[in-house]
């Protein structure tokens, strides 16, 4: 009879000998009951414990507490299955797991690919290759998809979750009141309140599992000031500003107001000290009754060229006054014995490196790259731009980076006086994966923008992405997590890893199908940061003779589903019926793609309202794996579907 012994005393832990009791009894259905105990003097069985406990060596983490050591020796009997933090025992039982042959392909039961086989020794010692591996909440979101994205996160070897906003609203009511669906799903509006409650609920889950909290993001600009960030980009009145704090939000074109009523985009004015005072201490009174977040993220307003034009504030660049905020941030938190990490972004207009200030303890800190508005067409190849090469900055009047290797060239101005932790915010599984037909794009892409990232001094991720990136398949999201984990793996052995468990033998076939999407649809063409440069946008006559080869293409790929419509492994079957999905879903695109290139603007329109209202009618079937939400609210962009502040009229 195998046994479970727990040597350290730590709630991953716990959870930990859980998950490979759970697991080992599938594996094995008929090995009997597995008996879980806290015996740290144990020396048989499996022994799941802190890697210090073992007397095993862990100094090649700089931080234990942050870096992630997975450590495994076991034989068919037991053995030491150890991490250097409670959450990396929790990392190491997933790889022993999967070193067993188990894989977790999507979230969810339906997911999990767990083979009927006696376990094999394996020796095993890895520090995956970047500190940061995670995601933050976006696109339509419901919460038990977000119980089970949390679940998901540790078992493909990733160690944040973030959750944006005090009270993420945007993100929940996006998907209850089934924005772009409603013609099928009645809306379900659902109190800021509940909304809370089922953040606390994550919170909960985050910390069940030991992984890295990341909290809160864009709305410190407003919250100290009385207007509440919870309202996210909804427009509201300007009379909802209390006037005796009006004086402290930024002087943009001659007034003092909401930033086109929108409080999230609002900014404030940094160079009142009244200001930064309200502002530092309502985020040290959050950190203190929040100290479960071991990090919380102080980033500025969601709008560019809008910083306070007033004298005092042109007197130094919006990095450098955040620089002067952040450190009295720190003083302030110090001051309250609080040790609660703080990350700063380098975003928008504080892409810009500031020219006077810089952070006096880098301990505190971690810098935040986010490169919005970069292209997705491409990864990072040599940084040849220097700081002088640079646009200089001018105030309220500039035009954010287009490439990858710019923000890299104004991340190396930051990095001349920052030397403290890096990591980067990406936006692979926002719009952009909606523009990746086949998925595989966004999939190689991201093989290699990690690997850039890593070689150049940023130490992992958090996607800003929607928890339903898993349409038509999840290869890109696994593409991102294993690469985050091992940055020696190749795409072409993720890719094989990957479909050869959710399509079996015939793998190469699914992916010789897929592959043949990106001819007919090119990434490029439909990216609209790609687009944007083109004349006439999406004009194109011969894509819309590609555009009617589409349904030849489906049409094959159904006959390749109907012959492996119906599996022994329940993740094949899910992953081919999603193709059958698919297929249909680009059969609509296609038709409203052939007017669009054609230049028949209206007609597309039509076809693209008749998509959305058709396929929206498969959502609650797949609403696992596909936002609908999202997708149809990127789709608005290709055919203007605008009101007349040029904000498309379906997007989240």
């Amino acid at each position: 009879m195998l046994t479970i012994n727990k040597i350290t005393s730590a709630s991953p832990v716990d959870y930990a000998a859980e998950e490979l009791k759970k697991y080992l009894r599938m594996m094995m259905p008929e090995c009997g009951d597995i008996k879980v105990a806290y015996n740290p003097l144990a020396a048989d069985g499996f022994r799941l414990g802190l890697m210090q406990d073992f007397g095993l060596d862990v100094s090649d983490a700089e931080e234990p507490e942050l870096d992630d050591i997975l450590y495994i020796d076991c034989d068919e009997k037991g053995g030491i299955i150890a991490g250097d933090n409670p959450r990396s025992v929790l990392l190491s039982v997933y790889e022993y797991l999967r070193q067993n042959g188990c894989r977790w392909l999507f979230p969810g039961v339906d997911g999990e690919y767990i083979p009927m086989q006696d376990i094999k020794p394996v020796k095993y010692r890895h520090k995956p290759s970047c500190r940061y591996r995670g995601w933050c909440n976006e696109g339509a979101e419901f919460q038990q998809c977000m119980m089970e994205t949390i679940e998901f996160t540790p078992k493909v070897g990733m160690n944040v979750y973030m959750m944006e906003f005090r009270i993420p609203t945007a993100y929940y009511n996006s998907y209850y009141k089934h924005l772009n669906n409603t013609e099928n799903r009645p809306a379900e509006p659902i109190p800021p309140m509940q909304t809370l409650q089922w953040k606390r609920q994550c919170e909960a889950e985050i910390a069940k599992r030991g992984l890295q909290f990341h909290d809160i993001g864009h709305g410190f600009t407003v919250d100290p000031f009385g207007v509440d960030s919870a309202n996210c980009w909804s427009r509201i009145e300007d009379d909802q500003v209390p006037e005796e704090t009006r004086q402290y939000l930024a002087l943009w074109q001659g007034k003092r107001q909401l930033y086109r009523g929108q409080p999230v985009n609002t900014q404030f004015c940094m160079s009142n000290p009244k200001a930064r005072e309200l502002f530092r201490n309502y985020i040290a009174d959050y950190a203190e009754t929040h100290s479960n977040a071991d990090y919380i993220h102080v980033w500025l307003a969601d709008a560019y060229n809008n910083h306070c034009e007033c004298d005092e504030c042109r007197k130094k660049t919006p990095s450098d006054w955040y620089m002067i905020a952040m450190n009295e941030l720190d003083l302030e938190l110090t001051k309250r014995n609080l040790d609660t990490r703080i990350v700063f972004i380098v975003y928008l207009d504080t892409t810009w490196a500031p020219l006077m200030e810089k952070i006096e303890n880098p301990k505190r800190f971690s810098l935040l790259l986010a490169p919005i508005t970069r292209t997705y067409t491409k990864s990072l190849g040599e940084i040849k731009m220097k700081r002088e090469d640079l646009p200089k900055f001018e105030l309220n009047k500039l035009t954010m980076p287009g490439s990858l290797e710019e923000y890299f060239a104004h991340f190396k101005a930051w990095e001349e006086n920052w030397k403290g932790a890096n990591l980067s915010y990406e936006y692979h599984f926002w719009r952009h994966q909606c523009y990746d037909i086949s998925g595989l794009e966004i999939a190689k892409l991201l093989n290699e923008d990690v690997k850039a990232y890593k070689k150049n001094h940023v130490n992992g991720i958090i996607q800003d992405g929607s928890q339903r990136s898993f349409f038509p398949t999840g290869l890109a999201f696994y593409t991102y997590a294993r690469t985050l984990f091992d940055t020696s793996l190749s795409f072409e052995e993720i890719k094989e890893d990957y479909f050869s468990n959710i399509y079996g033998d015939d793998w190469k076939l699914f992916d010789e199908y897929l592959s043949k999407f990106n001819a007919l649809i090119p990434f490029a063409y439909l990216s609209p940061d790609e687009a944007s440069k083109r004349r006439g946008v999406y004009y194109s006559p011969d894509f819309a003779d590609r555009a009617k080869k589409i349904k030849e293409l489906t049409a094959e790929g159904r006959e390749l589903i109907k012959a492996h419509y119906n599996s022994d492994v329940r993740v094949r079957t899910v992953a081919v019926r999603l193709l059958e999905d698919h297929a249909s879903f680009c059969d609509f695109f296609a038709d409203a793609m052939y007017e669009k290139a054609l230049g028949n603007d209206e007609e597309a329109k039509a076809l693209f309202q008749k998509f959305r209202v058709e396929f929206g009618k498969r959502e609650v079937a797949i609403e696992r794996y596909f936002d609908q939400c999202l997708y149809m609210g990127s789709y608005a962009r290709i055919f203007n579907m605008t009101t007349p502040e040029k904000e498309p009229v379906l997007l989240v």
